[in-house]
């Protein structure tokens, strides 16, 4: 049996819940409203939720360049696709290793695995390594590789998932039979740890789907270009015309406008919206399994 006090904390968290879900939906709402709205009306009058002035123009001219943007997608998809596959592989292979604490020399590679999410090199001799020494430069390997190689967050959630949420008698008893550690880790922790897995997936999936910075620092071929660079690109382009003014003259008009900067957003951020929601319960069951302070 409820009690009434608890009848109303239920109700006072849904409505706050549902006020802050309200709250996190709107912007998208206003996105896509701004999508479909007329550029004039949207340069004089702002954005609405109420359109003055429905207009399809800006999802016409995507369609009409379309070779571009199907080009730029196909990229962001197998990026993400790769990029993910291999950081999951990565992340949970290291993490296997970091979560043995009476392994010889297991208290030195975390050091040095926690060293880097407080200190890391800078910009310019990430650049010089990647350009001169691996030459991924231009290839879809520059969209990869430097993600890779910032999961340190991503490696401590997954270790103490690891070593708090999987019970030690499991390993024992599998030495015991006989499995090699590539056995237990196979058929015994990856099943086990869906919830963690899934979290660490989203987040790499995320980033790899939103990253632009990658493209401006090692992508100097525009048809290498992913999605959400080709939106950077067209803001950066917007944004100097505009504060040329007049003298941009039909150069601007040769532009995307406005209303097709959110259009391209749109387009860009469906995938995730479909998608999150199906990871969700794993997400949330994941970052706090693997929070647990080991």
């Amino acid at each position: 049996m409820i009690s009434r006090d608890e009848k109303r904390w239920k109700i006072t968290a849904y409505i706050i819940l549902s006020i802050m879900a309200v709250l996190a939906l709107l912007p998208f709402i206003l996105l896509i409203m701004a999508s479909f709205t007329d550029d004039t009306v949207a340069l004089m009058n702002g954005y609405s939720f109420f359109p003055e002035k429905f207009s399809m123009d800006a999802y016409q001219y995507i369609l009409d360049n379309s070779n571009t943007f199907f080009r730029a997608y196909g990229i962001t998809i197998i990026v993400t696709i790769l990029g993910t596959a291999v950081s999951m592989i990565l992340t949970s292979m290291t993490a296997y290793i970091l979560s043995k604490r009476d392994m010889p020399g297991v208290k030195i590679l975390n050091f040095m695995i926690i060293f880097t999410m407080l200190f890391n090199g800078g910009l310019v001799p990430t650049y010089i390594s990647y350009t001169t020494i691996f030459h991924i430069k231009d290839t879809l390997l520059a969209l990869i590789v430097p993600n890779l190689l910032m999961g340190a967050f991503m490696v401590m959630l997954v270790r103490n998932y690891f070593e708090h949420s999987i019970p030690g008698e499991l390993y024992e008893s599998a030495r015991i039979d006989g499995a090699s550690e590539f056995r237990i880790f196979g058929t015994i922790v990856l099943p086990l740890s869906v919830p963690i897995m899934a979290t660490v997936g989203l987040m790499s999936a995320l980033a790899y789907w939103n990253d632009w910075q990658n493209s401006i620092y090692y992508i100097s071929d525009k048809k290498m270009y992913s999605i959400q660079a080709i939106l950077n690109a067209i803001n950066q382009s917007i944004s100097m015309l505009a504060s040329l003014g007049d003298t941009a003259g039909a150069s601007a008009a040769q532009l995307p406008t406005t209303t097709i900067r959110m259009a391209i957003a749109v387009v860009g951020i469906l995938p995730i919206l479909i998608i999150s929601p199906f990871f969700q319960k794993y997400f949330a069951k994941g970052l706090v399994a693997g929070a647990v302070k080991g």
